[in-house]
């Protein structure tokens, strides 16, 4: 472990603070660092990191001015910290800027929509229904794997209407597509093993794709069919293909997956909340912005300055990266009251930044919710109580908030 995550976070001098450093997020040791980042330099600078110079914004109001500002902080050529390899640059609708950003996000978007939710919230329940009825009670097993990531990795067939029976490549496609040692830190995979994975998911799609091109569809909203009868997806190239293909399945995948175990951490942590959820089950979709707020899923978002400019006192240069770190604005004590305290029936649970904010807004937030919400009715219905049992492993990344491995024993009511 690196010295820096045993030091003080006060004794290390301000301008050597770097919160990019991967191994704080595993050990979950970096938030003293980002508290001190918000009181003493809300707009930091860290000239040497693993993944080059970069600006901090540590505070939510700083954050929402990067956010709505597209203009001056571009997400054009990424969106996470580190540089693309070179010769494997995927481009993605996240990562340019209006109007082909809005052209492509605008023709995905039906696959989310409220009209389309309604339509899958009870073949949701039902699948969820089915996973906890299989689960052991009195018996440890691993809750990511049997819940958090076969939830997910269904939900996920059902949006690219993809071969339910292969399903789990999805999981493994979303994991090898943000497991980079140069974007986010996670050096679980070579860069080679990751490519030939994305290569593989890029195969299988094309595929889909094709079939679906020459089957115009009736009434199908799932992404695959969406793309490829709208004209802003016809000019695409193979990496731009692979690229929104990741964005789309990562964007599907992380957040809810990483939510669903770290609500349990979260209750396991607070019995007293677990209590009041105990009591009023009717807490739930307030306890879900809660949970949302508290794990962060998406821990950054990178943007890159179009032109000199000047935020919270600080001059940044045109073409100088800017991080905004939303796991920090979401403990921003002068927007978010009692901001470390986890807390079920917090007012304004909603007001977080989790999802991003501006044009580049997480797409699939109401079905994120959707999904957490149906998945705690359904376990206070059946279990006095999800007890963690062993240690919760991390996930090595300034990304991803990942929650990888939690133990766990069911109690029935």
């Amino acid at each position: 472990m690196s010295s820096v995550l045993q030091q003080d976070p006060y004794a290390i001098p301000l301008d050597d603070i770097d919160v990019a450093n991967p191994s704080l997020y595993e050990t979950d040791s970096h938030w003293p660092l980002f508290e001190r980042l918000r009181n003493e330099a809300p707009v930091h600078f860290c000239k040497d990191s693993l993944f080059g110079p970069y600006w901090s914004v540590t505070r939510y109001d700083d954050i929402m001015t990067v956010e709505k500002d597209h203009e001056t902080f571009s997400s054009y050529p990424t969106i996470v910290i580190g540089d693309q390899d070179p010769n494997f640059t995927v481009k993605q609708f996240i990562a340019v800027d209006p109007p082909t950003h809005d052209n492509q996000r605008k023709a995905v978007t039906p696959a989310v929509s409220p009209q389309n939710l309604s339509q899958l919230e009870p073949i949701i329940r039902e699948r969820i229904a089915e996973i906890m009825d299989e689960l052991p009670i009195g018996e440890e097993f691993d809750w990511v794997d049997r819940v958090s990531i076969e939830l997910t990795t269904q939900m996920l067939a059902t949006l690219f209407d993809f071969p339910f029976e292969d399903r789990r490549k999805l999981t493994f496609w979303s994991d090898m597509a943000t497991s980079s040692e140069e974007l986010a830190g996670d050096d679980s995979v070579s860069a080679e093993e990751r490519q030939a994975a994305l290569m593989e998911c890029l195969e299988a799609f094309t595929e889909i794709w094709q079939e679906r091109a020459n089957n115009p569809p009736e009434g199908k909203l799932d992404f695959i069919t969406l793309m490829a009868h709208s004209p802003s997806f016809q000019k695409m190239d193979p990496m731009e293909f692979l690229g929104n293909l990741i964005l789309l399945i990562v964007g599907g995948n992380d957040t809810t997956r990483n939510s669903i175990s770290g609500g349990i951490l979260m209750l396991n942590d607070n019995p007293s909340e677990y209590q009041k959820l105990k009591n009023d089950a009717s807490l739930i979709p307030n306890m879900v912005s809660e949970i949302i707020r508290y794990q962060t899923p998406l821990m950054h978002m990178r943007r890159t300055a179009t032109k000199d400019v000047m935020l919270g006192g600080q001059q940044i240069r045109e073409g100088d990266k800017v991080v905004m770190w939303y796991v920090s604005g979401n403990r921003d004590s002068t927007k978010i009251d009692r901001p470390d305290d986890f807390i079920i029936d917090r007012p304004g649970a909603r007001n977080h930044v989790s999802f991003g904010f501006g044009i580049h807004r997480c797409m699939g937030n109401r079905l994120a919710e959707m999904q957490l919400r149906l998945v705690w009715e359904e376990i206070v219905k059946r279990f006095e109580k999800v007890e963690i049992t062993g240690p919760v492993v991390r996930l090595k990344s300034n990304f991803v908030r990942g929650i990888v491995e939690m133990p766990v024993v069911l109690h029935a009511k």
